[in-house]
């Protein structure tokens, strides 16, 4: 295992262990890096207009197209040091 990923996995730990909860915009962005870094690029069906905490994850996952997995995990290890 490489040490970015042993470090993506233990931010991904740190993270359930936050002194306060982050915002919704925070926590959009903490999901979109998490869900790049771990399985790149949004190739799931986009939810129906019905579904509106979906879709927001789903949009916020797929602005980062193209963002290769290794910058979205060290943008996600950086985020959750921020707020810890």
């Amino acid at each position: 295992m490489s040490d970015l990923k042993a470090a993506f996995d233990q931010a991904m730990l740190d993270s359930k262990n936050l002194s306060e909860r982050p915002d919704n915009a925070t926590l959009l962005k903490l999901y979109a890096l998490y869900k790049q870094g771990s399985a790149g690029d949004n190739l799931e069906k986009k939810p129906g207009f019905s579904d509106m905490v979906a879709r927001a994850k789903w949009d916020a996952w797929s602005r980062l197209k193209g963002t290769s997995q290794d910058e979205a995990m060290q943008q996600y290890i950086d985020q959750i040091k921020e707020l810890g």
